[in-house]
C-alpha cells in the first residue's frame, strides 16, 4: 500500500502540488522500509512465519523498491531538462535490476545473516527516495524553497544516481544488514529504541539534508573501500604476479 501510494503521488501529485506529492511519495518509501523491517520481527513474534509469507515479502518489495522508486524519479527529473526516453530507460534499468536482486536473494542458499551481497532493494530505494525530500522538503515543511540552485543540480543527477544503485543492486559488494546491527547486543529492546530514537532526531532536524547523506553513505561506501582496498593490494604487490606464479608439473 506504501508502495502503490507512493506512485499515485508521485503521478496525479496532490491537487496540482508537485513539491508535495513527490515529498510525500519519498516519505511512504521509507515507511514501506519501516513496515520491510518489522514484518519479519512480527511475524516469529506471533510464531507465523511460512514459505507464504516469504514470498509475499518479496513481492511487495518488488513495488515498493522497485516500481515506485522509479516512477518517483521519472517524475522528478522530468521538469529539468531530460528527454523522456532517457528518464525511461533509466527507470526501466533500475526497476529490472531490484526484480533480479530479489530473484537472486529469493534463490540464494548461502545466506549470511548479517551480510547482504549487492545493495540490499530497500537500500536502493531509500537513495531514490532522499531526493525529493532535499528538493521539496525545505517548501513543504518549512515553507522556503530551500536552495534552488543546489536543488536543480541535485533532480539533474537522480537519473545516474538511479542508474548507479540499480548496478550495485546486481553487484556481489558486500553490505551489512543494518537491523541485525541496530538488534545487537544483550539489551536489544533497549538498545533498539535508542538507536531508533537517536536516528529518527537526527533525520527530523534536517531530513532534507541528513537522509541523502546517510543512505548515500550506505549505498556507495562499501563499494567505495572495496575499489580502494583492491587498489592499495595491487600497488603494494601483495596480489601475486600471475606471470611469476610457478605452475606444477605434473608428475612423470
Amino acid at each position: 500500500m506504501c508502495g502503490f501510494g507512493a506512485i499515485t503521488l508521485a503521478t496525479r501529485m496532490t491537487d496540482g502540488d508537485a513539491a508535495t506529492g513527490l515529498f510525500t511519495a519519498g516519505c511512504l518509501i521509507f515507511l514501506a522500509m519501516l513496515f520491510d523491517g518489522l514484518d519479519g520481527a512480527a511475524a516469529r513474534w506471533t510464531q507465523n512465519t511460512s514459505e507464504f509469507g516469504a514470498h509475499l515479502d518479496s513481492l511487495c518489495d518488488a513495488i515498493s523498491f522497485g516500481v515506485a522508486p522509479a516512477v518517483v524519479m521519472y517524475e522528478l527529473a522530468r521538469p529539468h531538462g531530460y528527454q523522456p526516453t532517457v528518464l525511461w530507460v533509466a527507470a526501466a534499468v533500475y526497476m529490472v535490476c531490484a526484480l533480479l536482486r530479489l530473484a537472486r536473494f529469493n534463490a540464494a542458499t548461502d545466506r549470511d545473516p548479517g551480510v547482504f551481497r549487492g545493495l540490499p532493494s530497500p537500500g536502493a530505494a531509500a537513495v531514490v527516495a532522499s531526493f525529493p525530500l532535499m528538493v521539496h522538503g525545505p517548501q513543504v515543511l518549512a515553507g522556503d524553497a530551500g536552495w534552488t540552485v543546489v536543488n536543480a543540480y541535485v533532480a539533474q543527477a537522480i537519473p545516474m544516481v538511479t542508474l548507479g544503485v540499480g548496478c550495485l543492486m546486481v553487484s556481489r559488494v558486500r553490505y551489512p544488514h543494518l537491523f541485525h546491527w541496530f538488534a545487537r547486543g544483550r539489551r536489544r529492546t533497549r538498545l533498539i529504541v535508542t538507536r531508533l530514537l537517536v536516528a529518527v532526531a537526527v533525520v527530523v532536524a534536517a531530513p532534507w539534508s541528513v537522509v541523502p547523506v546517510l543512505t548515500g553513505w550506505y549505498a556507495f561506501l562499501p563499494p567505495a573501500a572495496a575499489l580502494l582496498s583492491r587498489w592499495r593490494r595491487r600497488n603494494l604487490g601483495t596480489d601475486p604476479d600471475p606471470a611469476a606464479v610457478q605452475v606444477p608439473q605434473a608428475p612423470q
